[in-house]
């Protein structure tokens, strides 16, 4: 279970101790525990059944935790209804009024607060500038744009002044440029006001661009949290460094706390914690690679460095992308893309290398081996 320290139960905006969530003989959430800070723009990351929805629906009120406690603020939740937690919930399909005006949509939450009429529009009015809607007050759902409609969601579940906002991949049906848009538009949005997010997410890049903390969960348990650089550069197990990025995941077996040796028996420089002996895996992003001539690898990388021959390579714009293959592996390399860029074609004889805080060993067992 991955570390997570932001602080005590009693000042942290979610704290969950100990809790699990069983549907019959499923268990969706196997004894988590986490905690949220206010005003934290948290992220929960993991594939499709790992659990984060769940999670967040317990927050919200919509399931009840089979174990452990769930405290907001300091108070335990774990069994209240959702009307009666400090939160609100934006959904993916925006449920709005479609026979309301935005203004109505809204205030609606207000109204049904007892507001007046008056005080609601008010309060609506404010939110609907703030998420830079002001002029389509009158204006129905079915005339909005998909990303104007989110922005209206946003405005509903905020004109409440809840003490903690969840969001329940809430861009997913947004296109790409959009989408992009709205992570930029949801961060600034979220520090303006100074509320907790807590963001489902299983797109990386969502969570990596927003997120000042990220959960990542798979089958029910929370493997780690903590920044983005945190989990992409420092993994804690192969699920992690496979999950958050791209990378090249290598089978090594640990010879001293400095070096690993690969399958074909090259010494690689890679400082890991693991006792002599332990099947390992070398993370080693694509990114951090550099490649060349057979002959150009530089002599300070040479404990870091293999050849082989380029068996693919792909241009993407902005960069380019070689599969390298050595010996008994295929490696990723991505090089920055320049008018002046050497391109090795397939067939190529090369070196490549990385600097040796570039690699990142992880226990070559359980999650993803």
């Amino acid at each position: 279970m991955g570390e997570d320290t932001v602080g005590t139960a009693a000042d942290a905006a979610v704290a969950i101790q100990g809790v699990t969530k069983r549907f019959g003989d499923v268990v969706a959430v196997d004894n988590i525990d986490l905690e949220i800070a206010d005003g934290e723009f948290f992220a929960m990351l993991g594939p499709s059944g790992c659990g984060k929805t769940t999670t967040l629906r317990m927050i919200a009120g919509l399931e009840f935790p089979t174990e452990g406690s769930l405290k907001i603020f300091g108070d335990e939740v774990g069994t209240l209804p959702p009307n009666k937690r400090p939160v609100n919930t934006v959904f993916q399909n925006y449920a709005l009024f479609p026979h309301m005006s935005v203004l109505d949509n809204v205030a609606f939450g207000l109204k049904m607060q007892g507001a007046s009429k008056k005080d609601a529009a008010s309060a609506a009015s404010e939110m609907i500038s703030l998420v830079q809607l002001g002029g389509m007050e009158k204006r129905k759902p079915s005339q909005l744009s998909g990303g104007q409609q989110q922005r209206v969601a946003l405005a509903r579940a905020l004109v409440n002044k809840p003490k903690v906002l969840l969001l329940d991949e809430p861009l997913g049906a947004l296109d790409l440029k959009l989408r992009q848009e709205m992570q930029t538009e949801l961060k600034s949005l979220q520090r303006e006001l100074g509320v907790s997010f807590v963001f489902v997410t299983h797109d990386q890049e969502e969570a990596l661009t927003m997120s000042d903390r990220i959960a990542v969960m798979h089958d029910g348990e929370l493997l780690q949290v903590g920044t983005a650089e945190e989990l992409y550069d420092r993994p804690v197990n192969r699920f992690v460094a496979d999950f958050i990025g791209q990378t090249n995941l290598v089978d090594a077996t640990v010879v001293d706390d400095d070096v690993i040796a690969l399958g074909n028996g090259t010494k690689i420089m890679a400082p890991n914690p693991y006792p002599a002996g332990t099947k390992v895996s070398m993370s080693l992003r694509p990114e951090s690679i550099s490649i060349g001539g057979p002959d150009d690898i530089p002599d300070e990388f040479e404990q870091t460095s293999l050849r082989g021959e380029v068996t693919n390579v792909t241009y993407l714009g902005h960069s380019h992308v070689y599969t390298v293959a050595v010996d008994w592996m295929p490696l990723e390399v991505r090089t920055n893309a320049t008018p002046t860029s050497v391109v090795y074609e397939p067939g190529s004889q090369v070196g490549i290398w990385w600097d040796r805080r570039s690699d990142w060993v992880v226990p070559d067992e359980g999650y993803g081996s």
